[in-house]
């Protein structure tokens, strides 16, 4: 027998606006290199047994801590330093595009609103808005100045400790392309608060706040 019933399906208000967010401290990046995941992968099949520590590059290592959108430099595997260096610079000269991903930035929110009491639990704001993003789930990253390599010593696993080479954004922002319901409980006004909340309480990349470090953090400045 078919089912007659009349359903009333209720309608979501999409809206969409671009929140720019702007840094207050130095934003740390460090991507998981297609190196580091093979040693992962080759530790975990037990592949790595008896291999010899391959020697650590700086340079090598500050160009793949980015999250890179596009113009990524490629080089020989026993490239210099020098030569790694100045690929990176003529990729930079060339226009090369720099991310972070989206996921992250939601999560400060999230977040930060639980911790301020805003929110019961971080369930509450996961769909009431989405930053809007291509397959490679980044948003660009811009700055009035070139990204650096920054040298950090950190502890590893029973504290042993290690030197990492990692990229450095200096007097950044990103423009945010978010979508949200405005007839939900989480309207506009609710979600910039998140974010804005956020960039002071949790920070994003690495070092940040969230992490007991002071990099990361950022304000929003504006809504469009």
């Amino acid at each position: 027998m078919a089912n007659n019933e009349t359903i009333t399906i209720r309608p979501l208000d999409i809206k969409k606006t671009t929140i720019r967010i702007v840094g207050d401290s130095p934003l740390i990046v460090h991507a998981w290199s297609e190196k580091a995941k093979r040693m992962m992968l080759e530790a975990q099949q037990g592949k790595s047994k008896g291999k010899k520590k391959e020697a650590k590059n700086p340079a090598d290592d500050f160009v793949q801590s980015f999250y890179w959108i596009s113009g990524k430099p490629e080089y020989p595997e026993d490239a210099s330093e020098q030569e790694i260096m100045d690929a990176f610079d003529a990729a930079v000269d060339s226009g090369a595009r720099f991310g972070f991903p989206v996921g992250a930035i939601k999560q400060t929110a999230q977040a930060a609103a639980y911790r301020l009491g805003w929110v019961k639990n971080q369930m509450g704001l996961r769909g009431a808005f989405f930053i809007e993003t291509g397959s490679d789930g980044l948003v660009e990253i811009k700055s009035e100045s070139r990204p650096e390599m920054r040298e950090d010593m950190v502890r590893v696993g029973m504290g042993t400790a290690d030197i990492r080479y990692r990229g450095q954004f200096a007097n950044w922002y990103i423009d945010l392309p978010i979508s949200y319901n405005a007839s939900s409980d989480f309207a506009l006004d609710a979600i910039v608060n998140a974010l804005n909340a956020g960039g002071y309480v949790c920070g994003i990349g690495e070092w940040r706040p969230e992490k007991d470090g002071v990099c990361g953090r950022f304000h929003v400045a504006s809504t469009t």
